[in-house]
């Protein structure tokens, strides 16, 4: 059975730090298109991040550009994101999900595979 397991969301500080991971079960992560996406209370799902297989060519929200590093760990086939300089509007819960390309536009729907979800909390 595939499965995506995220990790590492918590309780910080505006201004401080994260790194979200989200480990593959059942697949190679490196074969996929990883995406981190994030959902605040209230709001629609929307795309934070995207990391190609392969290469490796990344893609980003603008409101994360600059701040957010997508990645992978390919011996420990996980992927993923280091956030700095967090600020409230960053609360959500943080997905990753898989597909065979990341989408256009970090359009969620076009996601295949989906984890349950890690919580981030960023006070002010």
């Amino acid at each position: 059975q595939l499965q995506l397991v995220e990790s590492g969301g918590g309780l910080v500080q505006s201004g401080g730090s994260l790194r979200l991971s989200c480990e593959g079960l059942g697949f190679d992560l490196d074969l996929h298109a990883i995406g981190w996406f994030r959902q605040a209370p209230g709001k629609e799902r929307e795309g934070v991040s995207c990391i190609l297989s392969g290469v490796g060519s990344t893609n980003y929200a603008d409101s994360v550009k600059g701040r957010f590093t997508i990645s992978r760990d390919i011996a420990k086939n996980t992927v993923n994101l280091q956030m700095n300089s967090l600020k409230p509007e960053d609360t959500a819960v943080y997905y990753c999900a898989a597909a065979w390309g990341c989408p256009l536009n970090l359009d969620y729907r076009d996601m295949d595979y989906w984890g349950k979800g890690t919580l981030v909390t960023v006070s002010s």
